[in-house]
Protein backbone atom coordinates (compact mmCIF):
# COMPACT_ATOMS: atom_id res chain seq x y z
CA UNK A 1 0.00 0.00 0.00
CA UNK A 2 1.17 3.55 -1.19
CA UNK A 3 1.43 5.75 2.62
CA UNK A 4 1.89 9.65 2.09
CA UNK A 5 3.52 10.82 4.88
CA UNK A 6 1.22 13.98 5.04
CA UNK A 7 -1.50 13.95 7.88
CA UNK A 8 -3.21 15.26 10.26
CA UNK A 9 -5.50 14.38 13.00
CA UNK A 10 -7.58 15.67 16.21
CA UNK A 11 -9.50 14.18 19.03
CA UNK A 12 -11.17 15.86 22.53
CA UNK A 13 -12.26 14.30 25.25
CA UNK A 14 -14.04 15.87 27.68
CA UNK A 15 -13.74 14.62 31.70
CA UNK A 16 -14.40 16.59 34.99
CA UNK A 17 -15.25 19.62 33.70
CA UNK A 18 -11.51 19.71 31.41
CA UNK A 19 -10.91 19.20 27.70
CA UNK A 20 -8.38 16.58 26.71
CA UNK A 21 -7.13 18.05 22.93
CA UNK A 22 -4.72 15.98 21.05
CA UNK A 23 -3.06 17.06 17.58
CA UNK A 24 -1.18 14.84 15.51
CA UNK A 25 0.62 16.62 12.34
CA UNK A 26 3.09 14.37 10.04
CA UNK A 27 4.75 15.69 7.50
CA UNK A 28 7.89 13.87 5.17
CA UNK A 29 10.96 12.84 6.57
CA UNK A 30 13.79 10.39 5.82
CA UNK A 31 13.42 8.99 8.88
CA UNK A 32 10.45 8.52 11.87
CA UNK A 33 11.04 11.53 14.17
CA UNK A 34 8.26 12.48 16.82
CA UNK A 35 8.21 15.91 18.88
CA UNK A 36 6.02 16.16 21.31
CA UNK A 37 4.31 19.68 22.38
CA UNK A 38 2.96 18.87 25.85
CA UNK A 39 2.77 20.91 29.59
CA UNK A 40 5.90 20.45 31.62
CA UNK A 41 3.48 18.90 34.11
CA UNK A 42 3.28 15.91 31.42
CA UNK A 43 6.47 15.50 30.47
CA UNK A 44 6.76 12.23 32.21
CA UNK A 45 4.64 10.37 30.10
CA UNK A 46 6.65 12.08 26.63
CA UNK A 47 8.44 8.68 25.94
CA UNK A 48 4.70 6.88 26.41
CA UNK A 49 3.41 9.31 23.64
CA UNK A 50 6.34 8.56 21.45
CA UNK A 51 6.06 4.83 21.75
CA UNK A 52 2.53 5.07 21.02
CA UNK A 53 3.41 7.34 18.01
CA UNK A 54 5.95 4.82 16.86
CA UNK A 55 3.13 1.73 16.65
CA UNK A 56 1.04 3.74 13.86
CA UNK A 57 3.89 5.57 11.67
CA UNK A 58 7.58 3.81 10.48
CA UNK A 59 8.62 6.95 8.82
CA UNK A 60 7.82 10.85 8.60
CA UNK A 61 7.93 13.67 11.25
CA UNK A 62 4.91 13.54 13.96
CA UNK A 63 4.21 16.65 15.84
CA UNK A 64 1.85 15.74 18.90
CA UNK A 65 0.29 18.54 20.68
CA UNK A 66 -1.41 18.10 23.70
CA UNK A 67 -3.02 20.74 25.55
CA UNK A 68 -5.44 20.61 28.71
CA UNK A 69 -8.13 22.71 29.09
CA UNK A 70 -9.53 23.40 32.72
CA UNK A 71 -9.12 22.68 36.29
CA UNK A 72 -10.30 19.15 36.40
CA UNK A 73 -7.06 18.01 37.08
CA UNK A 74 -5.46 20.37 39.05
CA UNK A 75 -5.49 22.45 41.89
CA UNK A 76 -3.44 26.20 41.94
CA UNK A 77 -1.70 27.25 45.15
CA UNK A 78 0.36 30.32 45.35
CA UNK A 79 4.25 30.06 46.15
CA UNK A 80 6.11 32.73 47.71
CA UNK A 81 9.48 32.57 48.06
CA UNK A 82 10.19 34.04 51.46
CA UNK A 83 13.69 33.77 51.02
CA UNK A 84 13.80 36.26 48.54
CA UNK A 85 11.29 38.29 49.80
CA UNK A 86 13.29 38.47 52.59
CA UNK A 87 16.10 40.15 50.88
CA UNK A 88 14.10 42.18 49.22
CA UNK A 89 12.94 43.97 52.31
CA UNK A 90 16.40 44.04 54.06
CA UNK A 91 18.33 45.99 50.77
CA UNK A 92 15.51 48.44 50.59
CA UNK A 93 15.94 49.33 53.80
CA UNK A 94 19.39 49.35 53.98
CA UNK A 95 19.39 51.74 50.76
CA UNK A 96 17.18 54.38 52.63
CA UNK A 97 19.79 54.50 55.61
CA UNK A 98 22.46 54.23 53.48
CA UNK A 99 21.73 56.97 50.89
CA UNK A 100 19.38 59.11 53.44
CA UNK A 101 16.41 57.75 51.31
CA UNK A 102 12.39 58.76 52.21
CA UNK A 103 9.30 56.93 51.26
CA UNK A 104 7.51 53.23 52.51
CA UNK A 105 7.57 50.11 51.21
CA UNK A 106 4.26 49.10 50.66
CA UNK A 107 1.99 46.32 49.77
CA UNK A 108 1.96 46.91 45.70
CA UNK A 109 5.80 47.46 45.54
CA UNK A 110 6.27 43.92 46.97
CA UNK A 111 3.47 42.45 44.59
CA UNK A 112 4.65 43.60 41.28
CA UNK A 113 7.35 41.83 42.13
CA UNK A 114 7.01 38.29 39.94
CA UNK A 115 10.26 36.72 40.86
CA UNK A 116 8.37 36.34 43.92
CA UNK A 117 5.48 34.99 43.58
CA UNK A 118 4.40 31.72 41.14
CA UNK A 119 1.03 29.94 40.70
CA UNK A 120 1.83 26.39 40.75
CA UNK A 121 -0.28 23.93 39.67
CA UNK A 122 -1.02 20.67 41.82
CA UNK A 123 -2.07 17.47 39.91
CA UNK A 124 -4.73 15.89 41.00
CA UNK A 125 -5.56 11.73 39.31
CA UNK A 126 -3.00 11.86 37.11
CA UNK A 127 -3.57 8.09 35.96
CA UNK A 128 -6.65 8.65 34.84
CA UNK A 129 -5.51 11.54 33.01
CA UNK A 130 -2.40 9.67 31.76
CA UNK A 131 -4.90 7.07 30.17
CA UNK A 132 -7.69 9.59 28.74
CA UNK A 133 -4.01 11.61 26.74
CA UNK A 134 -2.75 7.85 25.10
CA UNK A 135 -6.83 6.91 24.50
CA UNK A 136 -6.92 10.50 22.41
CA UNK A 137 -3.63 10.49 21.05
CA UNK A 138 -4.62 7.01 19.27
CA UNK A 139 -7.34 8.52 18.03
CA UNK A 140 -5.69 11.33 16.48
CA UNK A 141 -2.83 8.96 15.37
CA UNK A 142 -5.49 6.96 13.35
CA UNK A 143 -7.03 10.00 12.17
CA UNK A 144 -4.19 10.82 10.76
CA UNK A 145 -3.59 7.41 9.04
CA UNK A 146 -7.01 8.07 7.71
CA UNK A 147 -5.34 10.88 5.90
CA UNK A 148 -2.19 9.50 4.83
CA UNK A 149 -3.74 6.31 3.75
CA UNK A 150 -6.27 8.48 1.52
CA UNK A 151 -3.53 10.92 -0.02
CA UNK A 152 -1.53 8.15 -0.77
CA UNK A 153 -3.88 6.29 -2.77
CA UNK A 154 -4.16 9.09 -4.93
CA UNK A 155 -0.27 9.31 -5.15
CA UNK A 156 -0.51 5.88 -6.43
CA UNK A 157 -2.59 6.63 -9.21
CA UNK A 158 -0.49 9.65 -10.49
CA UNK A 159 2.59 7.63 -10.08
CA UNK A 160 1.06 4.51 -11.99
CA UNK A 161 -0.05 6.91 -14.97
CA UNK A 162 3.43 8.29 -15.47
CA UNK A 163 5.04 4.87 -15.26
CA UNK A 164 2.59 3.66 -18.03
CA UNK A 165 3.42 6.81 -19.80
CA UNK A 166 6.88 6.27 -19.24
CA UNK A 167 6.70 2.58 -20.72
CA UNK A 168 4.96 4.36 -23.91
CA UNK A 169 8.57 6.24 -24.39
CA UNK A 170 10.54 3.30 -24.06
CA UNK A 171 8.55 1.28 -26.66
CA UNK A 172 9.02 4.68 -29.30
CA UNK A 173 12.77 4.40 -28.31
CA UNK A 174 12.97 0.87 -29.06
CA UNK A 175 11.21 0.91 -31.95
CA UNK A 176 13.47 3.92 -33.35
CA UNK A 177 16.53 2.78 -32.09
CA UNK A 178 17.14 0.36 -35.75
CA UNK A 179 16.69 3.15 -37.91
CA UNK A 180 18.89 5.70 -35.54
CA UNK A 181 21.70 3.15 -35.58
CA UNK A 182 21.37 1.93 -39.46
CA UNK A 183 21.79 6.41 -40.04
CA UNK A 184 24.40 6.58 -37.42
CA UNK A 185 26.26 3.47 -39.82
CA UNK A 186 25.31 4.87 -43.21
CA UNK A 187 26.85 8.65 -41.70
CA UNK A 188 30.27 7.05 -40.30
CA UNK A 189 31.08 5.12 -43.29
CA UNK A 190 30.02 8.30 -45.46
CA UNK A 191 32.18 10.03 -43.46
CA UNK A 192 35.32 7.57 -43.65
CA UNK A 193 34.61 7.73 -47.31
CA UNK A 194 34.90 11.34 -47.53
CA UNK A 195 37.88 11.27 -45.62
CA UNK A 196 39.96 8.63 -47.54
CA UNK A 197 38.56 9.74 -51.05
CA UNK A 198 37.53 6.42 -52.51
CA UNK A 199 36.18 3.32 -52.29
CA UNK A 200 36.06 1.52 -48.67
CA UNK A 201 32.77 -0.60 -49.74
CA UNK A 202 35.47 -3.81 -50.32
CA UNK A 203 37.19 -3.41 -47.21
CA UNK A 204 35.68 -5.95 -44.33
CA UNK A 205 37.74 -4.02 -41.70
CA UNK A 206 36.68 -0.70 -42.42
CA UNK A 207 32.86 -2.62 -41.73
CA UNK A 208 33.70 -4.46 -38.75
CA UNK A 209 34.80 -0.53 -37.66
CA UNK A 210 31.72 0.99 -38.32
CA UNK A 211 29.59 -1.38 -36.87
CA UNK A 212 31.67 -0.82 -33.78
CA UNK A 213 31.42 2.73 -33.53
CA UNK A 214 27.48 3.16 -34.23
CA UNK A 215 27.24 0.00 -31.50
CA UNK A 216 28.18 2.64 -29.34
CA UNK A 217 25.52 4.70 -29.43
CA UNK A 218 23.12 1.77 -29.05
CA UNK A 219 20.20 2.23 -26.33
CA UNK A 220 19.26 -1.21 -26.12
CA UNK A 221 20.76 -1.76 -22.62
CA UNK A 222 19.52 1.30 -21.46
CA UNK A 223 15.78 0.59 -22.26
CA UNK A 224 15.96 -2.97 -21.04
CA UNK A 225 17.30 -1.65 -17.74
CA UNK A 226 14.61 0.91 -17.66
CA UNK A 227 11.72 -1.15 -18.19
CA UNK A 228 12.51 -3.83 -15.78
CA UNK A 229 13.28 -0.35 -13.30
CA UNK A 230 9.28 0.49 -13.97
CA UNK A 231 8.39 -2.86 -13.44
CA UNK A 232 10.51 -3.74 -10.30
CA UNK A 233 8.38 0.12 -9.24
CA UNK A 234 5.05 -1.23 -10.20
CA UNK A 235 5.69 -4.19 -7.80
CA UNK A 236 6.83 -2.21 -5.05
CA UNK A 237 3.52 0.03 -5.00
CA UNK A 238 1.43 -3.12 -4.29
CA UNK A 239 3.42 -4.07 -1.32
CA UNK A 240 2.37 -3.45 2.42
CA UNK A 241 5.11 -2.30 4.49
CA UNK A 242 6.80 1.27 4.35
CA UNK A 243 8.22 1.46 0.46
CA UNK A 244 9.40 4.98 0.40
CA UNK A 245 12.98 4.56 0.32
CA UNK A 246 12.84 1.45 -1.65
CA UNK A 247 10.96 3.60 -4.37
CA UNK A 248 13.71 6.65 -3.96
CA UNK A 249 16.07 3.99 -4.74
CA UNK A 250 14.48 3.03 -7.93
CA UNK A 251 13.84 6.50 -9.53
CA UNK A 252 17.44 7.30 -8.79
CA UNK A 253 18.54 4.05 -11.18
CA UNK A 254 15.64 5.47 -13.89
CA UNK A 255 17.32 8.64 -13.90
CA UNK A 256 20.30 7.02 -14.64
CA UNK A 257 19.51 5.15 -16.88
CA UNK A 258 17.06 8.00 -18.67
CA UNK A 259 20.79 10.50 -18.42
CA UNK A 260 22.93 7.33 -20.41
CA UNK A 261 20.40 7.12 -23.13
CA UNK A 262 20.40 11.13 -23.20
CA UNK A 263 24.15 11.27 -23.87
CA UNK A 264 24.19 8.26 -27.01
CA UNK A 265 20.95 10.42 -28.50
CA UNK A 266 22.14 11.71 -31.82
CA UNK A 267 18.36 12.51 -33.74
CA UNK A 268 16.35 14.96 -32.70
CA UNK A 269 13.42 12.53 -31.85
CA UNK A 270 15.45 10.35 -29.71
CA UNK A 271 16.45 13.83 -27.71
CA UNK A 272 12.52 14.70 -27.04
CA UNK A 273 11.67 11.89 -26.31
CA UNK A 274 14.37 11.98 -23.51
CA UNK A 275 13.68 15.09 -22.42
CA UNK A 276 9.69 14.01 -21.85
CA UNK A 277 10.82 10.74 -19.88
CA UNK A 278 13.09 13.19 -17.37
CA UNK A 279 10.07 15.34 -17.56
CA UNK A 280 8.27 12.46 -15.72
CA UNK A 281 10.89 10.92 -13.88
CA UNK A 282 11.69 14.18 -11.86
CA UNK A 283 7.76 14.50 -11.08
CA UNK A 284 7.56 10.58 -9.94
CA UNK A 285 10.77 11.76 -7.35
CA UNK A 286 9.02 14.54 -5.94
CA UNK A 287 5.87 12.12 -5.70
CA UNK A 288 8.26 9.80 -3.84
CA UNK A 289 9.27 12.34 -1.29
CA UNK A 290 6.32 12.06 0.13
CA UNK A 291 5.51 8.25 0.21
CA UNK A 292 6.37 6.53 3.48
Amino acid sequence: MVRSMTGYGRSVINEQSTDIIVEVRTVNHRFLDVSAKIPRSLLYIEDQIKKTVQQSFSRGRVDVYVTIDGDGYTDRELVVDWDVLGQLVEKIHAAKRKYNLSGTLDVNTIASQSSIFEIMEKEQGLGELDEHIIYALQEACNQALTMRNSEGEALRKDVENRLEFISDLLERLENHRYLVLEQSRKRILERIQEYFQEDTREDSRIYQEVALLAEKGDISEEITRLASHVKQFQIRLEGEEAIGRQLDFIVQEMHREANTIGSKSTDGSTGEWVVQLKSELEKIKEQVQNVE
